[in-house]
């Protein structure tokens, strides 16, 4: 009687031990920004509007997927864009095991309002007016030298599509356009509950296909502003999510992957 008790007590420590190994495991999530698109190409405003990859944005989506193709991936998300989907598809094409894809719809791009769409130079130089830039280009540049960040960035474009759009006179706001803190919420929430999710499975490797600006509001939410450029198509930012509920920024806008693709 007593051996046969003390080999359950052994039982359930192990298994009180395994299960709190599989919580405590980290996530290492590939946070991705999707293939080049046809607006990307024209240089159209592309937030909850989409647009299709192109065949080189398709070709390096595939790149990636080749370039990831050693790690061992546990679960993979995309927003709910088509863009995002069809880069995440492809990145998994070649995988020999790969994870069913998810979608969530907190991972989009900044919803843009009256200006998806519209010219990205008509965007830029009207958020520039608000934030007290003169031009498109002297917004970029102050983007550059880490004069005005994100959240100022997308807020500028929120108070501009309030008054409307040259482009499209007498037509009032559609008040889809983004403040920060909107995007900022749902993508923090996003990552966190897809993180979650991954840890209390064991933790492991987590592709998720994401946007630009998204991920670069993101990126400031985690507190890093360091970011002085655009994020490049099939880019990886990678976070690591820890045993204590944190995140840390291991690397940002790195195409290595891609390039371990060719």
């Amino acid at each position: 009687m007593k051996t046969k008790l003390k080999t359950l007590m052994l039982i359930a420590l192990i298994s009180v031990s395994t299960a709190g190994s599989a919580w405590a495991a980290d996530v290492m999530l590939y946070v991705t920004r999707h293939g080049k698109t046809i607006f990307n190409t024209v240089h159209r405003a592309q937030g909850w509007a989409d647009t299709p990859l192109t065949a080189s944005g398709a070709a390096v989506a595939e790149q990636l997927g080749r370039g990831l193709q050693p790690l061992p991936f546990v679960a993979a998300w995309s927003s709910d864009s088509g863009r995002a989907r069809e880069t995440a598809q492809l990145v998994m094409k070649n995988w020999k095991n790969p994870p069913v894809l998810k979608e969530m719809k907190g991972l989009r791009e900044v919803g843009f309002g009256l200006y998806e769409g519209d010219l990205d130079k008509n965007l830029i130089t009207a958020a520039a007016l608000q934030a007290g830039y003169p031009s498109d280009t002297a917004l970029l540049e102050a983007f550059s030298a880490g004069k005005i960040q994100m959240d100022r960035m997308i807020d500028a474009i929120h108070e501009a599509e309030a008054a409307g759009t040259p482009s499209l006179p007498g037509i009032k706001s559609s008040g889809q356009a983004e403040t920060y803190q909107q995007v900022a919420k749902r993508m923090v929430e996003s990552i966190t509950a897809i993180a979650k999710q991954a840890q209390q499975q064991g933790g492991g490797n987590v592709l998720v296909v994401s946007h630009g600006m998204a991920i670069t509001t993101l990126l400031q939410a985690l507190g890093d502003t360091s970011l002085r450029e655009q994020l490049k198509n099939a880019s990886v930012t990678l976070l690591r999510y820890t045993d204590n509920g944190q995140f840390k920024i291991e690397s940002i806008n790195d195409m290595r992957y891609v390039e371990r693709g060719l």
